[in-house]
């Protein structure tokens, strides 16, 4: 159906013509350019609050960081494997245009989260009754963890602003079809959506599944041809990419660093073998726990994180129960909504249904559970909103007592959105003005605050030829002025005994690598508490190595009165 023809009937699911509903897509429809206003300047506001001028702890924002310098600074020998390239590539265009600008990368994601809520809006106004659209643009313009990635050097923001346009010309297409279903006369649009799909699918992995998704949804409606110039239209923008790579970068693509390390059972150890089926099936489920009945709440602010350490094994076991039951009861009420909008042939729905529901499975199977990050479930929530909205909005739409309740949990669940994000973005405020007055470390807690100032301080006092070895090499890239670290992600040539480095490999391993020093920080496990307990992976492996060699290591400068980061050189 055309837009128009969209709108109307959404409409006309209202009953009756005094109802609640009634009067609030009458209303949202008169309002409609005073809502998008709206929704732009509240996320506006939200993000200069949640601005935030330094790193994350999570170091994958430097990670993309150094990447895009390394495009700039090692071309053509440089091509990041990691994950994903897309975002990296344009933070390598950016440091080649402006320089190594880190709040100009910043201020580029505040515009990206600006124009993904502009186009998120534009994509599903009159598609879908306002008062689903309403609560959804509430989340996705206000929620915390979004308008904390909008001034991060993370992807999300990006991805958020590309699946958008993804969304929106999907409804371009559509559109057209509805009014002309020969699909030689629509090209363009064609052409339009291959580029998005390309896009989001070389901005973040699991967005991959966008492609046979695009071509399922034609071949559900036996659209043959369609389905054919669909997945034309990706090719078109991706076979001139991977041509191009190859001719600068070889045969290097973003799943060929990335794709060894998610067949493992453990990131951050091989050697413990890749995982088996019940392997993949068991990281499935424990992915669903822990993003469909943990994060999914908490995004919401129904809530809190849990930041503290389980003091049992009873109470990580309760936890554990909690989830499940959340999950399983989140999951229920998706597959009920996807159920009813293949009933009511919702084909736009159905299309976001799967493609959503697709790139969850992929993520819950290939991602190792122990990550636990919110940002991989908070990509697909605003289509999950619009979904178990519609389903709510359906059921009670025909009874009075019914509607009012919809609106008092849609209200309900908006303001617990917006206060978290008010709440936290204000508590942000005094730190970001500390930071862009010149106290770059202000808001890390001292363990950082030391790690940090050691990488500075390598930068400044060793010779340009060395090389430190750094548990997170790129933060200290960062804050160590573009200086190159050696990055150590786990024990290196691990004794299968001692599960400790082997003293002489590890050296030997050192000495091939070319590093010269090794930088031992106190970076606490819980990152809100001290409690003496720290990430050892380093001292796994100089503990050994000055155990049997005490002259080796020379401690050459300590950061820090109370949680200190120690630098040690490697002697000859």
């Amino acid at each position: 159906m055309s837009k128009s023809q969209s709108t109307k009937a959404s409409t006309a699911t209202l009953t009756g013509s005094n109802n609640v509903f009634d009067k609030i897509e009458k209303w949202g429809v008169k309002n409609d350019s005073k809502l998008l206003f709206t929704f732009l300047t509240l996320t506006l506001i939200l993000s200069v609050m949640h601005f935030n001028a330094r790193i994350s702890e999570a170091h994958d924002d430097a990670l993309y960081l150094e990447g895009g310098w390394r495009y700039v600074n090692e071309f053509p020998n440089y091509f990041y494997t990691q994950n994903a390239p897309l975002y990296v590539l344009f933070l390598g265009l950016l440091t080649k245009l402006f320089g190594f600008k880190l709040l100009l990368f910043k201020l580029f994601n505040v515009v990206f989260n600006f124009f993904a809520v502009f186009f998120f809006f534009k994509a599903f106004h009159k598609r879908i009754p306002y008062i689903v659209l309403i609560p959804v643009m509430v989340f996705v313009s206000c929620n915390h963890l979004i308008q904390y990635y909008a001034s991060m050097t993370f992807t999300e923001a990006f991805y958020l602003f590309l699946q958008s346009l993804f969304f929106y010309s999907f409804f371009k297409l559509y559109d057209a079809l509805q009014i002309e279903s020969n699909g030689r006369k629509h090209l363009k649009l064609f052409l339009m959506l291959g580029l998005f799909t390309f896009l989001i699918a070389t901005c973040k992995s699991g967005a991959i599944v966008a492609v046979p998704v695009v071509i399922l949804f034609f071949a559900l409606e036996k659209q043959w041809l369609n389905a054919a110039l669909a997945f034309a239209g990706y090719l078109a923008v991706k076979i001139p990419y991977e041509i191009l790579v190859k001719l600068i970068w070889g045969s290097q693509n973003q799943f060929s660093g990335q794709g060894k390390i998610l067949l493992q059972k453990d990131p951050y150890d091989k050697s413990l073998g890749n995982e088996d089926l019940a392997g993949f099936i068991g990281r499935f489920f424990d992915n669903c726990n822990l993003y469909l009945g943990k994060r999914f709440y908490e995004l919401l602010g129904l809530r809190e994180e849990l930041t503290r350490s389980l003091q049992s094994q009873e109470e990580a076991d309760k936890l554990t129960k909690e989830y499940k039951y959340l999950a399983f009861f989140l999951v229920a009420i998706l597959l009920l909504s996807l159920y009813k909008v293949f009933k009511q042939k919702n084909k736009p729905m159905i299309f976001f249904g799967l493609f959503t529901a697709a790139q969850l499975f992929l993520s819950f199977v290939i991602l190792q559970a122990r990550w636990d990050q919110p940002r991989i479930v908070l990509i697909s929530m605003p289509v999950m909103l619009i979904l178990i909205y519609l389903l709510f909005f359906n059921s009670v739409k025909k009874s009075g007592m019914g509607q009012n309740l919809y609106l008092a949990i849609a209200l309900m669940l908006s303001l617990s959105v917006f206060l978290s994000s008010f709440k936290r973005g204000a508590a942000n405020v005094p730190i970001v003005k500390k930071n862009l007055s010149g106290n770059i470390y202000y808001g890390y807690t001292p363990d950082w605050q030391n790690f940090l100032r050691c990488s500075a301080w390598c930068a400044d006092s060793l010779p340009q030829n060395s090389l430190v070895a750094s548990r997170k090499a790129p933060m200290s890239f960062v804050y160590g002025k573009g200086k190159k670290f050696f990055p150590i992600y786990s024990v290196i040539m691990k004794d299968s005994l001692t599960q400790q480095s082997n003293p002489d490999s590890a050296l030997a391993h050192f000495a091939s690598k070319g590093v010269t020093h090794i930088m031992v920080g106190s970076l606490r496990i819980n990152p809100k508490e001290n409690t003496g307990q720290v990430i050892n992976t380093v001292h796994n492996i100089v503990q050994p190595i000055m155990e049997k060699y005490p002259n080796k290591l020379k401690l050459i400068h300590t950061e820090g009165l109370s949680e200190q980061s120690y630098l040690f050189e490697i002697t000859k």
